[in-house]
């Protein structure tokens, strides 16, 4: 059922003011201009049934969190506002950042733990979702989905025998990261009868098998498979991990497959590779700068296939999404730590736990 966040604010503004109460924002983004929440039901119930919590929608939208906000909750549901070192800057409350979603290159981490707040993801919301939209792409770029569907709107029947897709048994299926996601990827794809490698300098060779790929270099994974798939995090050090040089050793009839981060990948490099047909396709449903510009030469190619961010948005993802993030704050709430917590550092921190024992103690 759909939220009314005039009804919601009204419900918690009495007791907005409680100071001893473990109080929790949500970010103004989730919520459409009718005042509906955007993605449905993503849990916000468990917070109104939880003792001691009380919640509200934060009053502006804004793209980066202030220090006011990291002063007036004890935890933030976080989409997509920025949260910065100046966000966190003097906060003796703020104990958890809930991220929506497996990103964090919009949070600065090291600022969270030097300021003992817990950074908490998503993984378990996000793996089936996002694993079942590369399929989605592998399957629609091997058979010529698109290509097909236009010939049909266009009256180009007759056509058709010059889009011959291609058959996947036997093709290598190659992963840039073999985490969360990547394995449930490989998961899915078994029925495939694809080979699988997958190339991650934090996983071991036996990690790798255990699911079912072959751990390589990032090159040899390039030179070999007939469908890249980028599924690691963006980081300092994987920020244009695919550049022109790297682009340059795919197959001629290799497809790139991208549904973690636009800027892992150099896409004026990308752009260039597709225009000249060097690579056979992409699927690409991120970009270095969101939304796309109007004008951007990507739109204009007939080998790529694109989504705004959102080809994984399903209700199975939302409903994952928020019952992770809002379990993480209920556990901190209750003074446990949360799970999936990205600076496990935090963990150790005397201030982080002293907020925990504070919470546990008003949670009796």
């Amino acid at each position: 059922m759909s939220i009314n966040a005039t009804n919601i604010n009204a419900t918690n503004s009495n007791q907005a003011a409680n100071r001893d109460s473990f109080r929790v924002g949500v970010t103004r983004d989730f919520l459409q201009p009718d005042g509906t929440v955007a993605f449905g039901d993503i849990g916000l119930g468990k917070l109104d049934e939880a003792p001691g919590v009380q919640w509200e929608f934060l009053k502006e939208n804004v793209t980066e969190l202030t220090p006011e906000h990291a002063n007036a909750y004890d935890a933030l549901l976080v989409l997509a506002p920025r949260v910065t070192a100046a966000t966190l800057a003097g906060n003796p409350r703020l104990a958890v950042v809930a991220r929506f979603g497996v990103g964090y290159d919009t949070v600065d981490v090291e600022a969270c733990t030097k300021s003992a707040v817990a950074l908490t993801i998503t993984p378990d919301g996000v793996r089936r979702p996002v694993a079942a939209a590369v399929l989605t792409f592998l399957l629609a770029l091997s058979h010529k989905l698109l290509a097909k569907d236009r010939l049909t709107r266009e009256g180009r029947w007759a056509e058709k025998l010059a889009y011959q897709g291609q058959g996947l048994t036997g093709r290598t299926l190659g992963l840039i990261g073999l985490g969360n996601i990547g394995r449930d990827i490989f998961h899915l794809a078994a029925p495939l009868d694809m080979r699988h490698l997958a190339a991650d300098p934090f996983i071991k060779p036996a990690d790798a098998e255990r699911a079912g790929a072959k751990l390589v270099d990032l090159e040899t994974l390039l030179r070999e498979s007939d469908y890249v798939v980028v599924c690691c995090a963006l980081t300092e050090g994987t920020r244009h991990l695919l550049n022109a040089q790297r682009l340059a050793l795919m197959k001629p009839t290799a497809y790139l497959i991208n549904l973690a981060r636009g800027p892992i990948v150099d896409q004026q490099a990308l752009t260039k590779v597709l225009q000249e047909k060097r690579i056979a396709g992409a699927g690409l449903d991120v970009f270095e700068h969101e939304p796309i510009s109007p004008d951007d030469p990507l739109l204009k190619l007939d080998n790529v296939i694109l989504a705004p961010h959102a080809l994984c948005w399903t209700d199975e993802c939302f409903a994952g999404n928020g019952r992770s993030a809002i379990q993480s704050i209920l556990d901190a709430a209750a003074g446990k730590t949360p799970q999936n917590v990205v600076n496990r550092a935090v963990l150790e921190s005397p201030a982080f736990r002293q907020k925990l024992q504070r919470f546990a103690i008003g949670a009796r």
